[in-house]
């Protein structure tokens, strides 16, 4: 019977998803320390996705669809519900972002989504006007299934510039702050990815007005995505391209080396702690 086959349109993503994690393990007759020890994730993270609380990898649901010999169906639901939370009109830039080999990006308010933690990115999807509860895990789970581009065998290039203000701006808490500058230290030890801030002392007010993206794609023209108030929007029309290159160039050149960018993260993070 497909996973598909029973979803309850009222229960959160997660919790549903565990249920479904939960009922193919029993079916095997396989315990949750005899599955952890066959997909090498502890028995108490198994235990947390099963009841729907915590995040699971792309990594991991491979895993434990491979373990339970489900054929893919537990990793297609994951897909399904992480992917139905995206708003209809980002939808188009997910498959951008996937087929893209270089990702450059300008951030003036937020830490970059493909590097939030679990925590921040719930902290900023609930400031949504109205957004339910079960609107913002559907939201957060998309959002984590999105970072699963850095696990791919050949992951993209990415650059991100932040605004220093991005640092200090009090996003979720102390605690979910430092965590989330702890995780801008981590993600810069990967060659493929760049963080360059932008001191505040400088009073640049290039792109202060919205973040943007630039994806490069193998033989296509480049593709961006230009946030907005209400949603973002994707182009690829030569004049938006070379309009969103000229900032970032601007912006680019105005920030700090990565080595000085780091220092001013770590100085940030202290402050959190």
């Amino acid at each position: 019977m497909s996973v598909f086959s029973e979803p309850d349109p009222s229960a959160k993503p997660l919790v549903l998803l565990g249920a479904e994690l939960r009922k193919h393990r029993k079916r095997a007759d396989i315990s949750i320390e005899r599955l952890a020890e066959v997909i090498q994730f502890s028995a108490s993270l198994v235990g947390f996705i099963e009841r729907g609380q915590r995040t699971p990898s792309r990594n991991f649901m491979q895993r434990y669809d491979d373990a339970l010999e489900a054929g893919g169906e537990l990793v297609r639901l994951w897909e399904h519900l992480t992917r139905a939370a995206s708003p209809r009109w980002f939808r188009g830039w997910l498959d951008v972002e996937q087929e893209a080999h270089t990702l450059h990006t300008w951030e003036p308010l937020v830490v970059p989504g493909l590097l939030q933690t679990e925590e921040y990115a719930r902290a900023v999807i609930r400031g949504e006007p109205g957004i339910a509860e079960e609107q913002v895990e559907k939201a957060v789970a998309a959002r984590m299934e999105r970072r699963e581009i850095f696990a791919r065998a050949a992951p993209p290039l990415f650059r991100a510039v932040l605004d220093e203000g991005v640092l200090h701006r009090p996003i979720g808490g102390r605690e979910v702050m430092r965590r989330q500058l702890e995780r801008l230290t981590e993600a810069v030890e990967s060659p493929r990815i760049k963080i360059q801030i932008i001191p505040l002392a400088l009073g640049v007010t290039t792109g202060i007005l919205g973040g943007f993206v630039i994806a490069q794609l193998p033989g296509n023209m480049d593709t961006v995505y230009i946030q907005s108030a209400m949603h973002g929007h994707v182009s690829n029309r030569p004049e938006d391209v070379e309009a969103i290159h000229s900032r970032y160039d601007t912006l680019r050149a105005e920030a700090q080396p990565q080595h000085a960018s780091i220092a001013l993260i770590r100085e940030a993070e202290k402050l959190w702690t």
